[in-house]
């Protein structure tokens, strides 16, 4: 082998990497995060999440980004020690598929069916239809198609490139020995791991040795003990991720270890076992792309069905492994964070926005919350209620300060492009609604204020306020589902009901100063009053903003004061009727 063929072998890899990795990444994209959000979700037994992990990583092609993720959601406290089990064990099956794609390499025959299983056959029509859908449409989903696609061919053509490189080595007797040594179990399975430590993927270093069993040097007896130590080495991108993580979360890797450790001291001692009473002298014949994906999938199903009655067992060594400092139950210890965000999640970015997504939808409701009770306690006076809106106020800090870190980063990732204007939405709003909570502060002040002094507004102030206050609350309401369901109707009939609450602070500041030249009000009640109508008027922009960011980026577009000239210049006929309607509705007292 010359140096050119070298050369010529590590570009194959290199083609065959990059094809990996844009494949996957395509394939998450288009998934956009729903199939690990099910993941999250629906994990409730065992054998869901073996089922879930299975197919979840079947789809994203990487077995690691899976268990990365079982990390964060553990350590975010999504998940429970024990439901990650599952997902773990479903990842190592999920990952066996892409050995079975890459072995359609190896097929051979003449017949036209055959051939056209071949991946120099399709993989060229494969990239040509990638190309036209990723160049000549315009529907994004189209185009993640297309580049799975490419990425598809790429890697079959990276495989292809590797395996013709390398059967040169097929007629030099020292690889040959080099390889017969690997059937050593302990030097297989140390290569195995160095090899899939290095490159951080089990599928990957699969591929590698689909690619040298072309030659025809590989044979059974020394394929084994490497697949084993491959699966061994894919557990380190879990360990290093579960760096600086919590002790559950770090637990979710020791088990992951655990599961390949012991699997292939069962798989390796069984086979060995069997040879000292059979005679299998197949095992030292040449093994093709085919019969490694067979042994790759038969050791990950077998050690699955094994361990599956011991999850429990598993839990436990782990906890063993990694004790608590104090006396704490084994399984859950960790408490639930404020905002649930994990620097794991931005591997898969989709997922990472859908995660965002609900942050931000939980954000709304604590703004809902506060504002409400903020509402209430100027009604009826509750320290409760006032204690409420200040704790939440500050958790809604918390949220704006790390949400909005989060997602500068995320906004650095390869998006899709509604990934990307579901970045831009969420960017917009969380502003807005961590000013919501402190215009609630704000009003739960003034209750406190009143309630202070002993002072209370006139009961013909008390019913002027009551409209704007009903107002107040269904805008908030109206806003806030809009913006959880992405819903650019509901949102369109906030900015008329935005309007209405304008002209009625304005004409109930004209009725105050009309009371208070009559000596009817008190200066003082007169402040604490202008102060409440302002908050009142200023949560409303807020809405007004969080609903037009909803329609706006519906169309798929952001121009706030465009949108605004052109429903309040324009006489748009909705936009009047529902102005009309929100008038009636919340007409002053005469």
């Amino acid at each position: 082998m010359d140096i050119f063929a070298l050369l010529t072998m590590l570009g194959g890899l290199a083609l065959f990497l990059y094809g990996m990795h844009v494949m996957g990444e395509g394939l998450e994209k288009l998934s956009g995060g729903r199939l690990e959000h099910i993941l999250e979700k629906m994990t409730d037994t065992p054998l869901k999440g073996v089922l879930l992990g299975a197919v979840v990583t079947a789809v994203i092609q990487s077995s690691s980004a899976t268990t990365v993720m079982a990390v964060g959601f553990v350590n975010s406290g999504m998940m429970t020690l024990t439901q990650s089990i599952g997902i773990i064990m479903g990842a190592n099956i999920g990952t066996t598929v892409t050995a079975w794609l890459l072995s359609l390499a190896g097929i051979e025959g003449s017949n036209v069916f055959i051939s056209l299983l071949k991946p120099s056959s399709f993989s060229p029509v494969v990239a040509a239809i990638g190309v036209i859908l990723l160049m000549f449409t315009k529907k994004q989903k189209n185009k993640d198609v297309g580049t799975i696609l490419i990425g598809f061919a790429v890697l079959m053509f990276g495989m292809q490139t590797m395996s013709d490189a390398v059967k040169p080595l097929a007629d030099v007797p020292e690889f040959g020995n080099i390889l017969i040594k690997f059937s050593n179990p302990l030097l297989g399975l140390a290569a195995g791991l160095l090899l899939t430590a290095v490159i951080q993927s089990s599928s990957a270093s699969v591929g590698i040795l689909q690619a040298l069993s072309a030659t025809g040097s590989v044979s059974i007896a020394s394929s084994i003990p490497i697949i084993l130590g491959q699966n061994i080495g894919a557990c380190s991108a879990t360990l290093i991720s579960s760096t600086g993580a919590n002790k559950n979360a770090k637990r979710v890797a020791i088990v992951h270890l655990y599961f390949n450790l012991i699997g292939a001291a069962v798989f390796l001692g069984g086979y060995y076992l069997l040879t000292l009473f059979f005679d299998f002298s197949f095992a030292k014949s040449a093994i093709d792309a085919s019969g490694i994906a067979t042994i790759h999938t038969c050791f990950n199903l077998i050690t699955t069905v094994l361990l599956f009655p011991f999850s429990k067992q598993l839990v436990k060594l782990a906890s063993i492994t990694l004790r608590d400092k104090e006396k704490t139950p084994a399984a859950e210890t960790d408490s639930k964070p404020v905002i649930i965000l994990d620097e794991r999640f931005l591997n898969t970015p989709s997922f990472a926005v859908e995660r965002c997504r609900e942050a931000t939808v939980d954000m709304a409701k604590l703004s809902h919350k506060a504002i409400t009770d903020a509402l209430d306690a100027m009604e009826n006076y509750s320290q409760d209620k006032i204690d409420g809106v200040v704790k939440n106020e500050d958790k809604l800090d918390e949220y704006e300060d790390k949400l909005g870190s989060y997602l500068v980063k995320l906004s650095s990732k390869a998006l899709s492009e509604g990934d990307s204007r579901q970045i831009s939405k969420l960017l917009h709003s969380i502003g807005d609604f961590e000013r919501i909570g402190d215009h609630a502060l704000n009003i739960s002040d003034s209750a406190k204020e009143m309630h202070k002094k002993g002072i209370k507004f006139s009961d013909e102030a008390l019913a002027e306020l009551e409209v704007i206050v009903g107002a107040l609350r269904e805008i908030v309401s109206m806003a806030i589902q809009s913006f959880e369901n992405a819903d650019p109707q509901l949102a369109a009939n906030v900015e008329p009901l935005e309007q209405v609450i304008d002209d009625l602070k304005d004409e109930l500041k004209e009725r105050h100063i009309n009371r208070l030249q009559k000596g009817l009000c008190t200066i003082e009640l007169g402040f604490i009053l202008s102060d409440v109508l302002s908050n009142i008027e200023r949560i409303s922009d807020h809405c007004s903003n969080i609903a037009v960011c909803v329609i706006s980026l519906e169309e798929s577009q952001f121009d706030t004061h465009e949108y605004l000239n052109r429903i309040k210049n324009s006489g748009e006929k909705n936009f009047t009727e529902a102005f009309r309607a929100y008038g009636k509705k919340y007409s002053l007292p005469r």
